[in-house]
């Protein structure tokens, strides 16, 4: 399954352990959030980067205790309609302060990325192969402006800024003929 960033696609360098499969003596793993929590002691040994793999039927607030040992976190979109993930990695990055990687997993569409990349995922596992490549890297960067400042795409500029930006130059009285005035 393709991993795609904010402009390329790479190979996934962490490796998905179960419930039930052994830890490995070194590398980067991403466990489940029920085995990270039964088997924290032994995960913290790890020789290697730590990753959970977080549902989204509960609250960030229960991986408090365990982010400053995270590199990764994984959030789950079960169907597309299911926004549930987006509030998640928001309140990961505000009000956590989460600086790790922030993974969007499960059934995305291309259309999703930019808002996606709005909240604060910098990582998409491409698992749908209904959308060419070619499609995914074009949605990854179609949205250049947002009415909030985002949290990994330095392309996307708040409206307010672009706006700030405009040229607001008074035009040249030539500019403005008179206009017929009634009454």
């Amino acid at each position: 399954m393709p991993l795609l960033n904010q402009r390329e696609f790479k190979a996934d360098p962490w490796t998905f352990l179960d419930t039930s499969e052994p830890v490995p003596s070194g590398g980067d793993i991403v466990v489940p959030f029920e085995r990270l929590v039964s088997d924290f002691k032994t995960l913290m040994l790890h020789d290697g980067q730590l990753g959970v793999a977080f549902p989204n039927n509960l609250p960030v607030t229960e991986l408090e205790p365990y982010l400053q040992r995270l590199q990764l976190v994984t959030l789950d979109f079960p169907a597309f309609t299911d926004g549930r993930a987006y509030s998640q990695a928001r309140e990961l990055r505000t009000h956590f302060g989460f600086k790790g990687e922030l993974r969007a997993a499960g059934n995305l569409l291309p259309d999703q990325l930019g808002f996606m990349q709005q909240v604060g995922f910098d990582y998409f596992e491409i698992a749908d192969e209904r959308f060419s490549l070619d499609a995914w890297l074009d949605a990854a960067t179609s949205i250049s402006l947002s009415y909030q400042p985002s949290f990994t795409s330095r392309s996307q500029m708040p409206i307010s800024t672009a706006r700030g930006l405009a040229d607001t130059s008074a035009p040249d009285a030539e500019d403005w003929p008179e206009q017929p005035h009634y009454g």
